[in-house]
């Protein structure tokens, strides 16, 4: 998971407690235990902690009596709850109150790792100072919106304009180029932050699972439904979900989709009652949509639905001033994760990554300097080209032909266009 941050595991049941203590510290994390509530509080007012994982149900107050009295000590501590079967409502009601995730029990030790990832992702972002002074009325929270130029500018401005409203926003651009940071920056700088901020990668669940992931299912409703589980759509109730890699999504849950956008209500599968919510639709792709839609690979209607507002991001190598930037900022976030002390980059290794196309985009070049500081022996003061992937210097791969060239920042719709 990265660098070593303080959790706080509140589980009365002493197995369990064990078993996750255990998990957690193989992840290179200081873990401190508490059985109740009560004593979780007291932990938390005399020490630093940076995310707190706990059941629902406790000895003296259940999961949302916690989540309340942890806002009042700390209100940005992002809060992960375990439910057990007949605890979900309750989840449900401290996700609104905004912890920022539950798992229900059973689950797999991989699917904590990544809920507490998106989670320490979240504290690390809050902890770091305002990009810009609250005078100026700009957005805050983009240091990790790293670059410079007129690109990023435009970035600032779309989002100072966009987050205030309830507006649906399609962000587009290459795999790696930052869409879910935009995303992220939207939302906390919403009337919203402080809800839920949901996120979903469509490309990553086959259909069945994504159905239930996005609307939730009754118990029964399919086999291995063993208990009720609500979708993300009403865990983002209040609040912003994110639907990564919207092109994937099938054409029967374009429709349902399509629905909740306009009525904003669903039903979850095998269920007959009509489910409000009020949720802000982010949405996200590196697919060419318009050549989707003439391929009836994705609905028209929905489609203009979502790009009510459109944000192109950049691939990097059409903002090359950035690369060394970018660069710079990997190697001291790698250089802390790994106790490596590599100063600055060498002559040398700037040719090779200021020449490099990286049609991975900002991924790819963060994989590579990690690969180099990790790779980099103890002693090492300057990362060399030797210490940095292979690949880099094998030749050019083709770049993609879904985003040959950048598009204007912000795109209206298309029926407000002159």
């Amino acid at each position: 998971m990265g660098q070593s941050s303080r959790i706080l595991l509140v589980e009365d049941e002493r197995e369990l407690r064990d078993i996750l203590s255990a998990a957690i510290a193989k992840e290179g994390h200081e873990v401190f235990v508490s059985e109740s509530g009560g004593e979780a509080l007291g932990m938390i007012k005399k020490q630093k902690i940076d995310l707190l994982l706990s059941d629902v149900v406790l000895g003296d107050i259940n999961g949302v009596e916690l989540l309340r009295g942890v806002r009042r000590l700390d209100p940005l501590l992002p809060v992960i709850l375990m439910s057990g079967y007949g605890t979900i409502r309750t989840a449900v009601e401290a996700m609104k109150l905004g912890a920022c995730d539950y798992l229900p029990k059973p689950f797999e030790l991989n699917e904590l790792r990544k809920i507490m990832a998106n989670a320490l992702e979240l504290r690390a972002l809050d902890k770091e100072p305002p990009a810009v002074s609250a005078r100026s009325k700009k957005p805050s929270r983009l240091n990790n919106i790293v670059g410079q130029g007129r690109w990023k500018e435009e970035i600032i401005q779309v989002i100072a304009r966009v987050a205030p409203s309830r507006a649906t926003v399609l962000l587009c651009g290459e795999s790696g180029t930052g869409k879910e940071l935009v995303a992220r920056a939207i939302h906390a700088n919403s009337t919203r932050q402080g809800k839920p901020f949901i996120a979903v990668a469509c490309a990553a669940l086959p259909r069945d699972l994504l159905e239930s992931e996005l609307f939730g299912h009754e118990k029964g409703a399919f086999t291995g439904a063993v208990a009720q589980r609500p979708g993300r759509f009403e865990l983002a109730d209040g609040g912003t979900l994110f639907l990564d890699e919207i092109g994937e999504l099938p054409l029967d849950l374009q429709v349902k989709l399509l629905r909740v956008l306009q009525e904003r209500e669903f039903e979850r599968i095998g269920g007959t009652r009509s489910i409000k919510v009020d949720v802000r639709m982010l949405a996200a792709t590196n697919r060419d949509l318009d050549d989707a839609v003439r391929k009836g690979q994705f609905r028209e209607d929905l489609y203009y639905r979502l790009r009510v507002i459109e944000i192109h991001l950049p691939p990097l190598r059409k903002r090359k001033e950035d690369i060394l930037l970018l660069a710079n900022h990997f190697l001291a976030k790698f250089n802390r994760e790994n106790g490596k002390h590599l100063a600055q980059i060498a002559p040398s290794a700037i040719r090779v990554l200021s020449t490099h196309h990286w049609y991975g985009n900002i991924r790819e070049l963060e994989n590579a300097i990690e690969h180099a500081v990790v790779m980099a022996p103890p002693e090492a003061t300057l990362l060399e080209p030797s210490f940095l992937p292979a690949s880099l210097s094998k030749g050019k791969r083709k770049a993609s032909a879904l985003f040959p060239s950048c598009e204007p920042a912000v795109q209206p719709h298309p029926l407000e266009r002159g």
